[in-house]
């Protein structure tokens, strides 16, 4: 199920997707291969999607580093408490699966901690890019291109990794 409002809009990673009810975000979808989930639907702007695109293009642009938006994830509770310990993350800031894990109370589950983080359905807001593994290295990305994309965000932030 789609929610009411719906606008895209274009990034430095890729064309933006974003959704909303009348009173939260629920959705961000970055771009694959050119493509965004609901291109067939028309736009349909809200004060808060405007919003939200004038706080995203000023991320992209360097002068905002924490977004002031409602959220509402939708997810299990597993899902919801990982996503929790991400908005806890500041710009410039990342963790590894291994610390979300104990953080959650479920040390040892850096594999389902991955899966969660990549169910994440507001990325860059609820920064999963800011995850890294144990060593630092980049082990994936689900959102727009992939590993380019986290590479790029991570860039941004000035956030450093293992090669």
């Amino acid at each position: 199920m789609t929610s009411p409002y719906l606008i895209r809009f274009t990034s430095p990673i890729g064309r933006i997707e974003l959704q909303a009810d009348d009173t939260a975000l629920t959705t961000l979808t970055i771009e694959r291969d050119g493509a965004l989930p609901h291109d067939d639907l028309p736009e349909h702007p809200s004060p808060l999607l405007a919003a939200a695109r004038a706080q995203l293009e000023e991320y992209f642009a360097g002068r905002r580093t924490d977004f002031d938006l409602p959220v509402r994830l939708h997810g299990t509770p597993f899902q919801q408490a990982v996503w929790a310990e991400l908005q806890r993350l500041g710009w410039g800031e990342a963790t590894s699966y291994g610390a979300l894990a104990a953080a959650v109370g479920r040390p040892g589950s850096a594999r389902a901690i991955g899966g969660a983080v990549g169910a994440n359905p507001m990325p860059i807001i609820v920064g999963c890019h800011r995850v890294l593994a144990s060593d630092g290295r980049i082990t994936g990305y689900s959102g727009g291109q992939g590993v380019s994309t986290k590479l790029w965000l991570l860039g941004h932030e000035q956030i450093g990794f293992a090669a």
